[in-house]
């Protein structure tokens, strides 16, 4: 924050809008905050005020029987976790920061982990939200019954903007019963081709596996973690297909706390060390993608959500290590026909590593449309997008 940088808190989404209107109005720049832990994604800029959705917490609606629930934007997920498990439900969603991380956020970077193996993403849970925008009026998308059809759904195109389209201030998601058991198995394998293989081995099986991560710090040693949820018979079913599946190329052992082995696989986007790049690969993708990063100079850990190929990579290195290294990613994702962007660089090393790379985003002339159909004048989350 600047010295010229005014935080604001509202409290209610009319509150906000109005904060939103005035700002476009003078054409002063916003900046969204919830509790930081997004802070470090895109090409931020300065702005002349942070608007703090800390005052828009709280559960507005639980309806355990209609498995429904709405909460506010600045909610933290840690919070309605609990709430949701006093009821014995949950929202199968475990993104990175999940402690800290506010409903809002979550949904803004589209920030799903991996239990969207079994449970699909946030937009498969996702069912309403309500949106302060930059004209001073609040939108409501969906609603707070699970069959909402009626007309565009706008809650898909909030997902991953970042705040750049308007300020979410309330979610309505499906929730679903705790699984009555949870089982893990850890498989380990010489290669990346082997690993991948049982992912996908794994996937086309009727098993539906909660997790399925492939993770490695070294080209020869790859572990491939399985999470399996739901009726004990159906996770010891799971879990043994899972055991074959290794066996084929590699070994299996299982994990009692399936959730704590992958918690730091999770959370490798706080680690501060380097750079880090998040490709979007179709899955077929992933063992090629895997093997250029590995050859690259400063590698030093890569994650792959298996089930989804949502595919993480930290490099370490020198200065030169690093930009080398990034462009090489965004370029082999490319070619693999998925996407990447930079999440994390130093601070240093912002004008030499854009968050998006050089090249044009697919979509990025219908991105523009709707940025300046939904902030004509540009203050909201300047940099924070790929729109400029």
């Amino acid at each position: 924050m600047t010295a010229t940088t005014v935080a604001t808190r509202p409290a209610t989404a009319p509150e906000l809008a109005r904060v939103l209107r005035d700002a476009s109005e003078s054409h002063r720049t916003v900046r969204v905050r919830g509790t930081g832990t997004k802070d470090y994604l895109g090409d931020l800029l300065p702005t002349d005020a942070i608007v703090e959705t800390a005052a828009l917490a709280g559960i507005v609606a639980h309806v355990p029987a209609d498995l429904t629930v709405t909460v506010r934007a600045g909610t933290r997920l840690a919070d309605l976790r609990q709430a949701l498990a006093e009821a014995g439900q949950m929202l199968a969603l475990d993104p990175p920061h999940g402690d800290g991380a506010t409903i809002g956020g979550i949904v803004s970077a589209n920030s799903s982990g991996f239990l969207r193996a079994r449970y699909g993403g946030i937009r498969d849970q996702l069912i309403g939200t309500e949106l302060a925008l930059a004209d001073g009026t609040v939108a409501r998308s969906g609603g707070r019954v699970v069959k909402n059809v009626a007309g565009y759904d706008l809650n898909k195109l909030l997902l991953g903007a970042l705040g750049t389209l308007g300020v979410i201030t309330e979610c309505t998601f499906k929730v679903l019963p705790l699984p009555k058991a949870s089982r893990g198995l850890v498989g380990r394998f010489r290669r990346a081709a082997d690993a991948f293989g049982a992912a996908d081995t794994l996937a086309r099986t009727s098993a539906r596996p909660a997790a399925l991560v492939a993770h490695t710090t070294a080209r020869d040693h790859w572990q491939l973690h399985v999470q399996a949820d739901g009726e004990p018979s159906a996770v010891a079913r799971t879990i043994e297909l899972a055991a074959d599946a290794a066996r084929g190329d590699g070994t299996a052992e299982a994990v009692d706390d399936i959730a704590r082995a992958l918690a730091p696989l999770r959370e490798l986007v706080e680690q501060p060390e380097g750079a880090i790049v998040r490709a979007a690969l179709p899955p077929a993708a992933q063992s090629s993608f895997a093997e250029v990063a590995i050859g690259l100079d400063g590698f030093a850990r890569l994650v792959a959500d298996a089930a989804s190929g949502i595919v993480r990579v930290q490099l370490r290195g020198g200065d030169d290590e690093l930009v080398a290294g990034t462009d090489a990613l965004l370029a082999a994702a490319r070619v693999c026909g998925g996407s990447a962007r930079v999440e994390r660089r130093p601070e240093h090393l912002r004008s030499r590593i854009g968050a998006w790379g050089d090249v044009d985003l697919p979509g990025l002339f219908l991105m523009r449309r709707l940025k300046a159909a939904f902030d004509p004048n540009g203050v909201l989350e300047p940099g924070r997008g790929p729109v400029r």
